[in-house]
């Protein structure tokens, strides 16, 4: 039996002996700890215990703390309720004891001046090994912490007064054909104009911007900005983030400005989340652990090679922060609406030329062979369309776009709004029972505007 035993049996007013060693199931032998005790000496030690527990939390001596725990009501058992007891007991004494207990004490052996540089050194060879991995993440913010800015747009009058009116988010700057421009959130800004925007550069300069442009179905604003001296940020490949990636999300949480936190991807295309008014429309977001708070809207997630992957957009939370499940619209996604709104002023969306079931439910899919609700029933098919070409047919269920599982119609439909346009996908689809492999190239909505509308008036 260890002295720490002694010291907490003598303290508990019983006399000196054996209580639990250790935390297995075997009992040491003794007055308390024989398996062959009665259930009424049970009984009364687990009185003797409580009490004593009772009267520590209640009264703790002159200069102790009071332990924030409430009594145990465990019910007797023939072993494990005493043990409760017990520790309840010894943690309100470690809590409330303004001394140490007399008697033989644990102390660790000590160690002369050799033994602790020896120590020293050790710690200082395995902090080198560490100090390589972790050097990572401290040459992604060196790369990345420069490119990153703190928005502050101010409403315009009709909105001062609206709860919902964000008035800080975050943005990172881009290059496009040589000119900077700074990528966020809709929301951060859609309730001011460039007049009343500010941007925060790395070193401390503050901008205004040129021009702003929006795309409300995406939720993606980008800002024309002079020469800003800092270079911008490299865009990675978001359709090659994998699941348990790390990633790092860089920002202004709570206005804190150039605020990191590391987390992994948690999920690829997540959809049909409840944003609320002024949602986005097309989804097909990455999900991620990494702390996003309010003011992170529209900073930049980053891999470990230094590349944005996502615009951190939405969280969901039961406090109003970081709960751990963020989401980020993916770059490839952002980066698309962003060049076709600095060209052209507006975002083409893509075509692929089905109508789809909404009636398509569980025992639908079942009937056709699905083992759950999955995909999306095609209804229809556009004449000319890109589905047409590729040869899907009425009935079909499309269960892939590409590498992306389809949920539902909706999540397709997303799916095909994001695309770029002239783009090659190939389609997974079920057809009586079969899996086939389709190939389509995504078209763009206005050049099938005519053949859309004489099949709406021919229905």
């Amino acid at each position: 039996m260890s002295s720490v035993d002694v010291n907490r049996r003598a303290a508990l007013g019983g006399a000196a002996g054996p209580v639990f060693a250790g935390g297995g199931d075997q009992a040491a032998p003794g007055p308390i700890g024989s398996r062959a005790a009665s259930r009424a000496d049970k009984a009364r030690d687990m009185a003797l215990f409580s009490s004593t527990a009772r009267r520590l939390f209640v009264a703790p001596p002159s200069g102790g703390r009071r332990l924030v725990v409430p009594p145990c009501r465990s019910r007797l058992r023939p072993d494990g309720a005493l043990r409760t007891v017990a520790s309840a007991a010894l943690l309100v004494l470690l809590a409330v004891a303004p001394r140490p207990a007399t008697g033989q004490v644990f102390e660790p052996a000590p160690i002369d001046a050799q033994q602790r540089q020896r120590l020293f050194e050790e710690l200082h060879r395995d902090v080198e090994i560490l100090d390589r991995q972790l050097g990572i993440y401290r040459r992604v913010v060196q790369l990345m912490a420069p490119s990153v800015v703190h928005v502050e747009a101010a409403p315009l009058e009709q909105f001062r007064f609206r709860r919902e009116v964000e008035e800080a988010g975050s943005g990172v700057i881009v290059d496009v054909q040589g000119r900077s421009f700074v990528l966020t959130n809709r929301h951060v800004v859609k309730h001011s104009d460039a007049a009343h925007v500010r941007l925060e550069l790395y070193d401390g300069r503050q901008v205004t911007p040129q021009q702003i442009w929006t795309d409300k179905e995406t939720d993606v604003a980008v800002l024309a900005i002079g020469p800003a001296g800092v270079p911008a940020a490299r865009l990675g490949d978001s359709d090659r983030a994998e699941i348990g990636e790390i990633v790092m999300a860089f920002g202004s949480p709570f206005n804190l400005r150039q605020s990191v936190t590391k987390g992994i991807i948690s999920a690829k295309g997540r959809s049909n989340l409840d944003l609320g008014e002024g949602g986005v429309d097309y989804q097909n977001f990455l999900q991620t652990d990494t702390a996003i708070n309010p003011g992170n809207s529209g900073g930049p997630l980053v891999n470990l090679r230094g590349e944005v992957i996502g615009l951190n957009t939405a969280i969901a939370s039961n406090s109003g922060g970081n709960d751990g499940i963020g989401f980020s619209i993916p770059i490839n996604i952002a980066a698309s609406v962003m060049r076709q709104l600095i060209e052209s002023g507006r975002v083409q969306r893509g075509f692929l030329g089905v109508t789809l079931d909404g009636a398509f439910d569980t025992r639908a899919a079942q009937f056709v062979g699905l083992p759950r609700l999955m995909g999306a029933r095609v209804k229809r098919v556009t004449a000319n369309s890109p589905a047409f070409l590729a040869g899907i047919q009425q009935d079909d269920v499309i269960l892939r776009f590409n590498e992306t599982a389809i949920e539902n119609d909706h999540h397709l439909i997303s799916l095909v709004k994001l695309c770029q346009i002239g783009r090659d996908v190939r389609l997974t689809v079920l057809r009586q029972g079969e899996v086939v492999e389709k190939l389509a190239r995504v078209g763009r909505l206005e050049d099938y505007a005519d053949a859309i509308e004489i099949e709406a008036e021919t229905r």
